[in-house]
């Protein structure tokens, strides 16, 4: 398999997301370059670090670094204050100088706790990305978003630390098991809905073969997963605007992850239900004449990829929810009355929930005929209310392997649209 590049640039930084197969191998050859500094410090969990760090840390050691590693507790728990603590005490201990390296090796936490390190370590080091999930390879490993949850939500400690690499090993997913997988295409369906008829298209006609884990299928979903958060983030790094689309199901999803306890759900799982919740309210007020956002013909991508869910102990519950073999059965933690708590308010606009929905940097997507009620004549406006803007999918050159993504000029307007982390 041909390596695919998808190039990053913002304001602020420029790194290139590779994706292909045995790349961990190859790590210390691509991060050697950017940087200057001696030391290269592996931060991972418990249960990637025996499967994978070692190759990564083999290659690090074979262009020179001196390397060390920090391993925390698989899982959501570690992902808090007093880790984050313990991890810069170990980087400090390690004698990590501004010009040397942390490199995240896991999943979506791993990146998150390293990379806030990595930002408030010494005011910042370089950081790079070496994903292990496939909703880290989709999503949380690019953008440069890192945090730690508090007691109060989730992700309300964070940096924007933008990583130097991203590298994405496809072959590291065959060792997901299914339920991972399935919370990592709730983030390539999430992308596909707001980026473009053509990408939900593709990933409808390719549900199954992305379930296979067809290597080839995987890469591209990939690609195309990142080519469209590339050009997202490009026109709004620090999330005043556009960016906040992202967020698509993470109001529920967040309340579903703090309600029932950090880590007893996933938070693909977490997601997934709250797109589903999307879809059915946005459905609701398509009958009503409301709203005319295309995400409400889309229910049915969400079944296709048979992705995760949630269930409770609510008998009138309108959720898709799994199979008792794909994690379905009641929900510890939650209640008919527990469902209903609201999520904590964006740490960066309390006032976020009376503002518009964003709109997404370029092209436009209509719902199919039909699927909303006709305009009314007299009020000519209402065509442009219901418009969802989102990016095109953009063609690789066949001159060049690499998707190039570039800032564009943000709108004037600052929208929000659900909570923060992507």
């Amino acid at each position: 398999m041909l390596s695919k590049k998808v190039a990053v640039r913002l304001s602020t930084a420029e790194y290139q997301v590779e994706i292909g197969r045995d790349l961990l191998g190859k790590v210390g050859r691509i991060v050697a370059p950017l940087t200057e500094g001696a030391r290269a410090v592996v931060v991972t969990d418990s249960q990637v670090g025996p499967m994978y760090a070692g190759a990564v840390m083999e290659s690090l050691i074979e262009v020179g670094f001196e390397t060390s590693a920090i391993t925390v507790l698989a899982g959501e728990t570690s992902k808090n204050w007093e880790q984050a603590g313990q991890v810069l005490d170990q980087l400090a201990e390690a004698g990590l100088e501004r010009i040397d390296l942390v490199v995240a090796v896991g999943g979506g936490v791993v990146g998150d706790l390293a990379g806030f390190c990595a930002g408030v370590f010494l005011r910042g080091v370089p950081f790079v990305q070496v994903p292990t999930t496939l909703l880290a390879q989709v999503d949380s490993s690019v953008g440069g978003k890192t945090g730690v949850d508090l007691a109060a939500g989730k992700n309300l400690a964070g940096v924007f630390k933008q990583p130097r690499a991203v590298i994405a090993d496809i072959a590291c997913l065959q060792t997901l098991p299914d339920a991972e997988w399935r919370s990592g295409l709730a983030e390539v369906a999430k992308s596909a809905i707001l980026d473009s008829e053509e990408f939900l298209s593709w990933l409808e006609r390719n549900a199954q073969a992305l379930l296979a884990r067809d290597e080839d299928v995987v890469a591209e979903a990939v690609r195309l997963s990142v080519s469209f958060k590339a050009r997202v983030v490009a026109s709004d790094e620090l999330e005043f605007g556009p960016r906040e689309a992202l967020n698509l199901g993470h109001t529920l999803g967040h309340a579903i992850e703090k309600v029932a306890g950090y880590g007893v759900y996933s938070h693909g799982a977490a997601v997934a239900e709250g797109m589903r919740f999307a879809a059915i309210a946005i459905a609701v007020a398509v009958v009503l004449g409301g709203t005319a956002l295309a995400l409400a013909s889309h229910a049915n991508t969400l079944r296709s990829a048979d992705l995760p869910g949630i269930s409770t102990t609510r008998p009138h519950s309108t959720a898709a929810l799994p199979s008792p073999e794909h994690g379905g059965g009641p929900t510890p933690g939650l209640s008919p009355d527990s469902t209903s708590v609201a999520p904590v308010g964006d740490p960066k606009n309390p006032a976020s929930a009376t503002r518009p929905t964003p709109q997404l940097p370029s092209g436009v997507v209509r719902p199919p005929s039909g699927s909303v009620p006709t305009p009314d004549p007299e009020r000519p406006d209402e065509e442009d209310d219901h418009e969802v803007i989102t990016p095109d999918i953009r063609e690789d050159d066949p001159s060049d392997d690499e998707d190039v993504h570039e800032p564009e000029s943000s709108p004037d307007t600052a929208p929000a649209f659900e909570k923060d982390s992507e």
